[in-house]
């Protein structure tokens, strides 16, 4: 593919139009409706006589039995109101597979918290109004939705079908659960809800959760609702086009794409894809119960992917605010707390940043991390607790000295460039709003990517942890990545990341690495990279970096010099990339990594 391609690929995302389109004085209509099926689909579980009339199941059904059929008619019914569940806190079933904490041993786990939401319906989409983490009154769990489908099928006796992602986010966790509801309606009336949750990304907790729940369906107009239809379509059609990821080897003719996911155990496997000329070419986003119906809307856990695509990225912001001042600013200056702790006096922004503050219990990698003492901090609620439990390690350098992998130092970071905004736009800016409405929403990434777990206060709506916390879908890995990669920081010809410090983090820039982490391992603005030496590559190839984002459990985003992305989202410990890089790197063109 020539570098043209390349660059047209990204001016198209950076300018947010992928699909560009206008719907003024036009129908609303959402790519791929109507639905043209004839609505003869031979069913056999979750029947027009289960759903109405009850079903007991010892186990979760098949996914396919609540996904869109091939032969789906478009729906006769438009759903606008409010749906409600009942019986959610005492009826269900679940499965505990796996358990390291003994998380399961409250009761209150394995039932849904309280279901009451607004959806819109546009053609055969249903769309949830409230989007991204929504805190509820539950103990434990707390709510994602995203988009479903609606369709007709002629054994439903007139009742249009609906099929609902969801996900269960733990309380102050960033494990997601994936699920899916379905049901039955007409224009004032609904059947029951079967749901079930039968995949996740959480290393140390799995579980299936199934049954069925009494609703109630209230029709009613809601606020803003052409707003939230117009808003979709805008969505939907700014999204990078997708292709199986097995047509790799028809438009990059020697890719094999088996190589790609290979080092993660299937079962383990959430997600992956490759981000090639504007293409995300995507795996399979399998269940235990098989294809999840909703792939592109599957909400992924970010964990330490947080720290690039947040601490990192605002501070790629901020210094384009601001100017290179911004890196060394002292943490003292913002965080109370941190001038109280002592032996934090010359600690910078970008000390904290490239986890190079000289405070640690051990120099060994990613000893502090995973060992007991970061226990309190990890499961502190509220922010007094957490940043008393972040500043809780010794002195043993003077800064800049030695990097040691501490998600602490990227939560005193987050909470500190919180200051360093609040003194220059106000008591009531907010950082991670700032790179929401700075780099993400003008990257077309859409709702469910516009929310972070936070601390406890104002009912968990605290300071940004910062360090974890996000939740993707594919397109948005796709995105943020691609944007990184490819561009010079900026979008609809505005600067919107400093070009010199992105340079440098994407390791472009030969004269400013970062800190070593580990033989021929750097870790730069909360970005990782590996250099690849010649006695890895083959014949002709010129050594070369990949900048990295690595998330806890498996997850990883790689991002090449020929221009290609490389992802999976998993939950086993596995993070093999190298057979990846290499079969991106021989087969996919793009420009050629300069030699050093």
């Amino acid at each position: 593919m020539s570098q043209r391609r390349y660059a047209l690929a990204l001016a198209l995302l950076a300018a947010g139009c992928l699909a560009s389109f206008t719907t003024a004085g036009a129908a609303l209509v959402v790519p791929g409706d109507p639905l043209t099926g004839s609505g003869e689909v031979e069913r056999t579980r979750l029947t027009r006589r289960e759903l109405q009339l009850g079903l007991e199941s010892s186990r979760p059904v098949s996914e396919n039995a609540l996904a869109l059929p091939t032969d789906a008619g478009h729906p006769g019914h438009t759903f606008v109101g409010r749906l409600e569940l009942s019986g959610h806190s005492t009826r269900g079933s679940w499965r505990i597979l796996e358990d390291r904490f003994g998380l399961g041993r409250r009761s209150e786990r394995r039932h849904l918290p309280e279901f009451d939401f607004e959806l819109v319906q546009l053609g055969s989409h249903l769309i949830p109004v409230r989007r991204g983490l929504v805190i509820t009154s539950h103990p434990l769990w707390n709510y994602l939705l995203e988009p479903g489908r609606v369709w007709q099928e002629e054994s439903d006796d007139g009742l249009s079908r609906a099929s609902l992602p969801f996900a269960l986010v733990g309380k102050n966790q960033n494990c997601t659960h994936n699920g899916t509801l379905t049901f039955l309606f007409g224009e004032s009336t609904i059947s029951s809800v079967w749901y079930q949750v039968t995949q996740e990304t959480c290393l140390y907790f799995k579980a299936d959760l199934w049954g069925m729940l009494d609703a109630s369906y209230e029709p009613r107009s809601v606020r803003r609702q052409r707003r939230i239809r117009r808003a979709f379509v805008r969505e939907v059609r700014r999204r990078i086009p997708t292709a199986p990821i097995e047509q790799l080897a028809t438009d990059y003719p020697g890719t094999d794409p088996s190589v790609f996911g290979s080092s993660v155990t299937q079962r383990h496997r959430t997600a992956y894809g490759v981000v090639a000329g504007g293409v995300n070419y995507v795996g399979a986003c399998p269940t235990r119960y098989g294809e999840y119906p909703h792939c592109d809307s599957m909400r992924l856990p970010s964990y330490s992917t947080a720290k690039s695509a947040f601490a990192g990225v605002a501070i790629l912001r901020l210094v384009q605010l601001y100017g290179d001042e911004v890196l060394s600013e002292l943490l003292v200056d913002y965080v109370p707390e941190v001038a109280a702790a002592g032996g934090w006096s010359d600690v910078t922004f970008e000390h904290a940043l490239d986890m190079t503050t000289g405070h640690y219990w051990s120099a060994a990698v990613f000893e502090d991390e995973n060992g007991p003492r970061m226990g309190p901090f990890f499961n502190a609620e509220t922010y007094p607790e957490r940043i008393a439990a972040a500043l809780d390690a010794p002195r043993r350098d003077p800064p800049g000295e030695r990097w040691v992998y501490r998600s602490s130092d990227t939560f005193i970071l987050t909470r500190a460039v919180q200051g360093f905004l609040a003194e220059r736009r106000g008591p009531r800016a907010d950082i991670f709003d700032l790179v929401v409405d700075d780099v993400l929403r003008p990257l077309r990434l859409g709702p469910g990517a516009h929310t972070m777990l936070r601390t406890a206060e104002n009912n968990w709506r605290g300071q940004p942890l910062g360090y974890m916390g996000m939740f993707w879908i594919r397109d948005d890995i796709a995105k943020i990545t691609t944007f990184l990669n490819l561009g010079d920081g900026r979008i609809k010809r505005r600067q919107v990341l400093d070009p010199g410090l992105l340079d440098a983090t994407m390791q472009r820039d030969p004269d400013d690495r970062g800190p070593q982490a580990g033989v021929d391992w750097m870790y730069n603005q909360g970005f990782h990279a590996f250099r690849w030496r010649r006695s890895e590559l083959w014949p002709g190839q010129p050594e070369f970096w990949t900048p990295f984002m690595l998330g806890y459990g498996g997850i990883v985003f790689v991002m090449m010099p020929n221009g290609t992305v490389y992802y999976h989202v998993s939950d086993n410990d596995q993070f093999g990339i190298t057979a990846a890089i290499r079969e991106s790197m021989r087969h996919i063109p793009g420009p050629a990594p300069a030699e050093e």
